[in-house]
C-alpha cells in the first residue's frame, strides 16, 4: 500500500489569530536523490520545497516557519495597507503544482518585505524562488533570483559578521557569485572559508575546497587570469 505523501497540520495565523491547515510532506518521503552544490534538492516523490511557506486563507498572510510569529502594531499596519486590503480568500492548504509553490513563495516574499522580516528569512525565500526556476529549466529567471538572494545573503554577513557557525553563509556567498559568473568574488569568499581559522564547520570546509576546484577550471576554460591565490593548490 502506497504511503500517502502529505499531512496536514494546523496553525494559527500570525496576522489574524485564525486557525487554518497546511499540508507537508511526510518526513519518510523527504529524502533527496540529489542536491545542487547550493543546496538546491530533487526528491523522486513530492517535493517538500512546494510546501515551506504557509498562507492564512482569510486574510493572507503568508510566512515560514522561520518567520517571527509575532506582529507588532506597526507591521500589523504595513500588512493591512499593504496586503491584507487587497487579499481575496482562497486556500493553499492542499496538494499544491510548481505555479501555486511559486505564488506562495512569492507572497511570502512580499510579506517578509512589508513588515521588515529578518534578512535571512528573505533571502532564504529569494533562494527558494530561483530554484523553482531552476526546477522549470527557467534559467534567466533562475539566475535574476539567485543575484537577489546573493544582495540578501551578503546583507545578512554585514549584519552579523561572521562566526565559527556561519561558515555555510559564507560558502553560499561564494558559490552563488561562481553561479552568477562573479569568479573573482567567488575566489575571495571560499578562501575565507578555507583559510580563516575561526571556521571549523568540515563539511563546508570541504565543499568550498571541492567548489574553488570548479571555479578554477572554469576560470582555466574561459582564459581568465588566475589570482595568485589560485596559482597554487588549495
Amino acid at each position: 500500500m502506497e504511503i500517502e505523501a502529505l499531512y496536514t497540520i494546523k496553525l494559527n495565523c500570525a496576522y489574524c489569530s485564525e486557525e487554518y491547515k497546511t499540508s507537508r510532506v511526510r518526513p519518510s518521503l523527504k529524502k533527496a536523490v540529489r542536491t545542487d552544490s547550493d543546496f538546491c534538492c530533487y526528491y523522486k516523490h513530492e517535493n517538500p520545497d512546494y510546501y515551506v511557506v504557509r498562507i492564512c486563507p482569510n486574510c493572507g498572510f503568508a510566512s515560514t516557519e522561520h518567520s517571527t510569529d509575532k506582529l507588532n502594531d506597526a507591521q500589523r499596519t504595513q500588512f493591512a495597507e499593504k496586503i491584507g486590503s487587497r487579499w481575496e480568500k482562497r486556500d493553499y492548504g492542499g496538494e499544491r503544482t510548481w505555479k501555486n509553490a511559486l505564488e506562495t513563495y512569492k507572497l511570502a516574499l512580499l510579506c517578509a518585505q512589508v513588515i521588515g522580516e529578518k534578512e535571512r528569512v528573505i533571502a532564504s525565500l529569494l533562494h527558494h524562488i530561483a530554484w523553482l526556476y531552476r526546477y522549470e529549466a527557467m534559467e534567466t529567471e533562475e539566475l535574476r533570483f539567485l543575484t537577489f538572494s546573493l544582495e540578501s545573503y551578503i546583507k545578512v554577513y554585514e549584519l552579523e559578521g561572521v562566526g565559527g557557525n556561519n561558515a555555510k553563509l559564507l560558502y553560499l556567498i561564494g558559490e552563488l557569485h561562481r553561479r552568477t559568473g562573479n569568479f573573482h568574488e567567488a575566489v575571495r569568499w571560499f578562501s575565507r572559508v578555507i583559510n580563516d581559522k575561526s571556521v571549523t564547520d568540515a563539511a563546508m570546509i570541504r565543499a568550498s575546497r571541492e567548489q574553488w576546484g570548479v571555479l578554477r577550471e572554469q576560470m582555466v576554460a574561459k582564459n581568465m587570469g588566475l589570482p595568485d591565490e589560485m596559482r597554487e593548490p588549495s
